[in-house]
């Protein structure tokens, strides 16, 4: 397996996009990927269709293939009630996080388009602790639910930003962005305060000891961060950039390609983890006792360490986890379980584990639930001992 030297995902060198340059040979997940490195390097008089993509086998790509098993889990929800509940639970969390996923996978072509990868490894890849308050602010300031942040995480990652502050990132958005924020005080009052509080201290703590994890080496470091010089200002490149740009018909056609081809880029890496985290979600929803949730998840560390385990299986979006939080919190009255259940649908989700895993490396998706999950389940039992 080769790594795409543009987004750094691995490719099958069977399968792959092929590109010879210089007595080296690169391989490419997406002719996105190729063409960027293509411009990037200004490589000339390059054959750009010698291999075939490995989505052009439509039957081994992976979004065409759950989106044929989500089509007969619906048909087969017209005619057997064994699947009637599973298609309408399928149902329901597609159009709760369809927006929001989409909004963050155009607002990543966006990105891919607008920001240069000079202006993110230097604001997101430096080895300075307030690259990761850095990270988090970027988070607090991005509308997205924990699903939609994945692809926004994803492409800072491939404009360079580092491991540690795209775990940061992660691990702000969901809980401490702004509308959220207002929806959290609609449910629990003053009290969301120590919820936002603690997201926010799990993503700075977090940060801060994979820089430690990445100056070890025991973490991947990103490929794609670049080297940018001293005194380098973005403010004066940006200004730059912009006295040259000639606003014409011309320009925003080629800026909608470059979007729309960004866009599909991500989509191909991160659409079918969402995908496949969505269905194993709906399985639950469907097939797991609805008094079950209620019944076990009182305010004690079993109550909290089964909250864990549904949480990470549960998870879908932000918003449409903030309701059931409400409802454990009215139920039982524990704080620090409605805190658990959402902070871990973050820190253990599968999705989001998966994805970095693929994306970033596979010690980087490893070290974050063991990280992550002791300080969950602490500022949750301080949750329930301050707030009875």
């Amino acid at each position: 397996m080769a790594i795409d030297p543009i987004c750094g995902m691995q490719v099958n060198e069977k399968t792959g996009l092929k590109l010879s340059w210089q007595g080296k040979e690169y391989f490419f997940c997406s002719d996105h990927c190729r063409q960027s490195f293509i411009k990037q390097n200004k490589i000339e008089n390059v054959c750009v269709s010698c291999a075939p993509a490995s989505s052009s086998v439509w039957w081994k790509n992976k979004i065409i293939l759950l989106s044929a098993l989500y089509l007969a889990i619906i048909i087969a929800g017209s005619y057997s009630s064994w699947f009637l509940q599973l298609r309408l639970s399928l149902l329901m969390y597609v159009q709760t996080i369809a927006l929001p996923v989409a909004f963050g996978l155009v607002l990543g072509g966006i990105i891919d388009w607008l920001v240069p990868r000079e202006y993110i490894s230097l604001v997101l890849a430096q080895k300075r602790k307030r690259t990761i308050v850095f990270a988090v602010l970027t988070g607090f300031l991005v509308s997205a639910c924990s699903h939609g942040i994945l692809a926004l995480a994803i492409q800072l990652y491939k404009k360079g930003a580092s491991p540690p502050a795209v775990v940061a990132f992660l691990l702000a958005s969901p809980w401490a962005n702004l509308p959220l924020t207002i929806i959290m005080f609609g449910f629990f009052g003053v009290k969301a305060l120590y919820i936002i509080f603690s997201a926010v201290v799990v993503a700075l703590i977090t940060g801060w000891i994979f820089m430690l994890l990445e100056k070890r080496a025991w973490i991947e470091n990103n490929p794609n961060t670049l080297q940018v010089e001293s005194g380098f200002s973005i403010l004066k490149d940006a200004q730059n950039r912009l006295s040259q740009v000639k606003y014409n018909w011309a320009f925003f056609s080629s800026s909608l390609k470059a979007i729309w081809e960004g866009t599909l880029s991500l989509a191909n890496m991160v659409l079918w983890w969402i995908m496949f985290g969505t269905l194993l979600a709906s399985i639950s929803a469907t097939y797991l006792p609805p008094h079950f949730m209620h019944q076990y998840m009182g305010p004690t560390i079993l109550g909290m360490l089964i909250t864990l385990i549904i949480a990470t299986v549960m998870e879908i979006c932000s918003e449409g986890t903030a309701p059931l939080a409400f409802e454990i919190y009215r139920q039982t009255g524990a704080l620090g379980n409605s805190l658990v259940f959402l902070m871990a649908g973050v820190v253990t989700d599968y999705t989001e584990i998966g994805l970095l895993w693929t994306n970033v490396g596979w010690r980087t998706a490893v070290w974050l639930p063991i990280i992550t999950v002791p300080q969950v389940l602490v500022l949750g039992y301080i949750a329930n001992i301050l707030f009875k």
